[in-house]
Formats: C-alpha cells, structure tokens, sequence
C-alpha cells in the first residue's frame, strides 16, 4: 500500500500501522520502557549519568532521525543540545526533507543551535509573535510521533524533571503534520490558527488517543471533562498551573471522595505569586506539594483513574489555553498510565512536605 503525501512529496511504501523491524530496534536506553508501538521516557537529574549528559531521551531521538528515510518534522520551543542538531544535519544531508518550527524569541540565544541548522541549510522558521510557540513534537516519515514535555535543551533532558512519548502510528502522525503546516507552511501561529485536526480521536492498537493542540482546539474544556469524569483518583505534576477553572474541577472532585494528589514547581508558585492553584489547593486540606528537584520539575502530566494520562507542551495556564502554540495528547492506556504513575511517585516521595 502507498502513501502520497503532496505537501512535502513524502511517499512511503509502508502498512498503515506496521513498521519493518529496523523500526524497531532502536536500542533502548535506561530511562525509557519500550512496546510494540510506544515507548515513554523519562528525564531522570538524580542519576549520575545525567551529570555527564548521557544516557537521556535526546539519545533515543536522535537515533530514530537517524533512521528517518524521508522526513522530519520539528516544532521545538528550545534546542541547544548537539545530539539533536547533529542527528538533523546529518539526516538533511543524507537527502532527508528535514523542516524546523522554532520560538522566535529563543533564536537568537548564545547556547542554540538553531543557527547552525541554518548554516547547514535546514529550512527553520520563527513564529516572531508576542505569544509563544511552546510545541515540543516531532514527527518521523509522517510514521511516528514523539511529544511531551521536554524541550530539546541540555537543562530539560539532563537536569529537569520531563516525560517524552514516542507513539508509531500515521494517523496520529497526521495530526501532528497538519498543525506543522499551518505554522511553517501557511505562518498560522497563537490565535490565528483555525481548528483542523483531522482526527482528534485516533485509534493506536486498541488505545483512544485523543490529540488537542491550543490555542484553537478549547483543550482547557477536554481537560475538564476528564477530571470531571474521575471516579477514583486523580494525580498531577504541574510546571506552571494558574488555571482556576481546572483547578475547581479538580477540587469539585476531592470533595465528592476522589484522591488528590499533586506536585507544583516551586519556582513557579513563588513568581505566580497569588495567581498560582497551589494556596487554593492546600487549603482545601488536599494532597500538594513543592517539588524537590533543585532545577525544575518541568512535567505538565495528569493522571485519572490509573487508566488514563494527559502530557504534552500544555500548562495549566491562561496563556497556554488561549495564546501558545500547545499540544496536549489523552491517552486512555492503563499500561502507559501505570508507567507515569511510577514517575508521579518518584517525584511525589520527594517532594516538600
């Protein structure tokens, strides 16, 4: 069966789901825990590895553009690490279409390594907006798609608490080219974007996925349904979360007997000041805590159920909701929710308490 992709020229002679075993025989590093069609890592300071930066999800990326044939897909908020940069030179000149999405605001720093993409000739555009593009996706010969909260920068891979996903399937992955082409083909950023997602809802191996990107999607409203939907627990870790609205749908819950639990960035707390959901949150007696990492505890994760996980770029904020270029993937996968349960609880047991 063949696939025609017209707006890159990206054809593949492929099945819809399956994947040839060079595929999948990327060698897995530490912190990541494979499938047959997923695998979730995990950022992880505390290990001593990461004081050398080895051995984190950067590794396992860049090996897979290395394995890319036709295409790479990149919105990144941030890239300064040189594993990603080498890998995406050396896949463009090895004849790989290689497109780059990036914040404005982050091009011109001393560390990236945006310029050297396009020194080596890699088409990369800018949002140059107020608002942000905060997208952290990357999408492989429209096959796969890895998404989370990591951006690719040393501190968010080596010293930062974060969770990247890789998920093979090319409906998703059509989602994810669809919202790159409204950014680096159409220069649709923040509020000019138009709803578009072909398939909100997709299909993985029996797994619901649903994909929301903001700020045209109202993801806020699909959040909400979900935490309003929990019957027994709902656990989260938050970089930045200022959104009343989740945050009554959360507290609504506990009070009507569903477990809470949650950890705040400290830092964040301290500058949103009145603003953040933590005060309002611990006051209500509720299970919140400060975490510990000394750097950031960069996760944006919710867990319902044990059954079910919120990740992508998205924080619980204003911002997010109604100016940031965001994606926010729900996955309704008891096996996946059981692996960020063990890092909720990793990060949880370490918090200030």
């Amino acid at each position: 069966m063949i696939f025609l992709f017209l707006a890159v020229g990206c054809v593949k002679d492929t099945p819809t789901e399956g994947f040839p075993p060079e595929y999948t025989s990327i060698p897995v590093r530490p912190t990541a825990v494979p499938s047959g069609w997923y695998t979730v890592y995990f950022t992880d300071p505390t290990d001593s590895a990461a004081e050398y930066y080895s051995g984190g999800p950067d590794e396992a990326l860049a090996a897979a553009i290395d394995q890319a044939r036709l295409c790479i897909d990149m919105a990144v908020y941030d890239l300064d690490l040189s594993t990603i940069s080498n890998a995406l030179i050396s896949a463009h000149r090895r004849g790989i279409k290689v497109r780059v999405v990036t914040e404005s605001d982050n091009m011109d720093s001393p560390v990236t390594k945006i310029p050297v993409l396009v020194e080596a000739g890699i088409p990369v555009i800018g949002d140059r907006r107020e608002s942000l593009m905060h997208n952290k996706f990357t999408v492989i010969d429209r096959m796969e798609v890895w998404s989370g909260s990591m951006n690719y920068t040393a501190n968010d891979a080596y010293r930062n608490d974060n969770n990247l996903i890789r998920i093979r399937s090319t409906v998703l992955a059509e989602d994810f080219t669809v919202e790159f082409n409204e950014m680096f083909e159409r220069d649709l950023f923040g509020v000019d974007n138009r709803p578009a997602t072909p398939h909100p809802r997709v299909n993985v191996n029996g797994t619901e996925i649903e994909v929301y990107f903001s700020p045209d999607d109202g993801v806020a409203g699909h959040i909400i349904d979900r935490i309003t939907g929990a019957q027994e627990s709902i656990r989260f870790l938050a970089y930045s979360f200022s959104a009343d609205n989740i945050a009554s749908a959360m507290l609504a819950r506990a009070q009507a007997g569903v477990t809470l639990a949650g950890v705040f960035e400290e830092t964040q707390v301290v500058a949103q000041n009145n603003s953040s959901e933590y005060e309002l949150l611990r006051l209500a007696g509720l299970d919140v805590w400060l975490d510990a990492n000394p750097k950031n505890m960069h996760d944006k994760i919710i867990l319902i159920d044990g059954m079910i996980v919120i990740t992508g770029s998205y924080n619980f904020t204003a911002s997010a909701e109604e100016k940031n270029d965001e994606n926010v993937m729900i996955i309704s996968n008891a096996e996946i929710a059981a692996l960020y349960q063990q890092e909720f609880q990793r990060i949880y047991t370490r918090a200030i308490k």
